[in-house]
C-alpha cells in the first residue's frame, strides 16, 4: 500500500497532468488578456477571500515576480485577524463597492478572482461588479466543487458564470483529497498548489506574449542575491505609489 504522503504527492501530480491537457486553452487565454493588459498599462488585480488570498499573494512582490501586481487584500476576509470570522465575512455582500474604489479599480483593467467554491457572496459580488464596469475578470475555481452546490449569492450565480475566463484548478469536492483509515473524512487540500502552478503558468506565457511584441515588464529579483535589493530598490521607488501594496 502507498504511503499518504506519496499518494498526495502522485494526486497533485496527476490534477497538474490533467491541467496541462484540459487546461492549456483557458491558460493561453488568461496569459494573452494579461499581456493585453499589460502592454496598454491597465492594471492586473488578484482577489481571494479565506485561504484564496494566499494565491493573490503568491504573485505578488516576490523573486521573478511581476512588478506591477496588484493584490487585494482586506483584513476581515483573511485569516490573521479571525479565520472563523473571515468565513462569515467572505459570505456576506455588499463590500464590493468600497474594494473597487479603494483599489483605484477601472475599465480596462484584469482581475483574477480566486475561490475554490465559487459561491459566496463577496467573490460573486465583485465579479458582477467589475464586470459592470468594464473590467475583465478571470476566474480561478474548482468546476467540480462548484457544480456540486448553489450559489449563495442573491443572483443565483456562481464566480464561473460570470467570468469571462475561467481557470479550473481540477480539485474535488471539498478540496481535501487523502483517507486514511480510521478518520473521519479526507486530509490534504490540492487548490493551493494547483492554483499557484496555473497562476505562474500565465504569467510565464503572459510575459513571453508581451517579449513577442516588444514589451518587457519589470520584475523583481530575489532579494537574497548579489545585488537584489538594489534592483528591487529602484522598481519599489517606481511603483510605490501606483502598487497600493507595495
Amino acid at each position: 500500500m502507498m504511503k499518504k504522503h506519496l499518494e498526495y504527492i502522485k494526486k497533485i501530480e496527476s490534477i497538474i497532468e490533467k491541467i496541462s491537457v484540459d487546461g492549456m486553452g483557458s491558460i493561453e487565454q488568461a496569459a494573452s488578456l494579461m499581456a493585453e493588459t499589460l502592454m496598454k498599462k491597465k492594471r492586473i488585480y488578484l482577489f481571494g477571500t479565506g485561504h484564496s488570498h494566499m494565491l493573490a499573494e503568491e504573485l505578488f512582490y516576490r523573486a521573478g515576480g511581476l512588478v506591477e501586481i496588484h493584490p487585494v487584500l482586506i483584513d476581515e476576509l483573511m485569516l490573521h485577524v479571525s479565520a472563523s470570522g473571515s468565513t462569515e465575512a467572505e459570505r456576506e455582500e455588499g463590500l464590493a463597492e468600497k474594494i473597487f474604489t479603494d483599489y483605484l479599480m477601472s475599465e480596462g483593467d484584469t482581475i483574477f478572482i480566486i475561490s475554490n467554491s465559487g459561491r459566496n457572496g463577496v467573490v460573486i459580488d465583485m465579479a458582477l461588479l467589475c464586470r459592470e464596469k468594464g473590467m475583465n475578470v478571470i476566474a480561478l475555481t474548482n468546476i467540480e466543487h462548484t457544480m456540486s452546490g448553489a450559489s449563495r449569492h442573491h443572483c443565483g450565480k456562481r464566480l464561473c458564470e460570470i467570468a469571462h475566463i475561467v481557470l479550473d484548478n481540477g480539485g474535488c469536492v471539498g478540496d481535501a483529497c487523502i483517507e486514511v483509515e480510521g478518520v473521519v473524512g479526507k486530509i490534504c487540500p490540492t487548490s493551493t498548489v494547483c492554483g499557484a502552478m496555473i497562476l505562474n503558468s500565465v504569467v510565464a506565457r503572459a510575459v513571453e506574449i508581451c517579449a513577442e511584441n516588444g514589451y518587457y515588464p519589470d520584475h523583481f529579483a530575489s532579494a537574497n542575491i548579489d545585488n537584489g535589493d538594489e534592483i528591487n530598490a529602484a522598481f519599489i521607488e517606481k511603483y510605490q505609489k501606483e502598487v497600493k501594496h507595495l
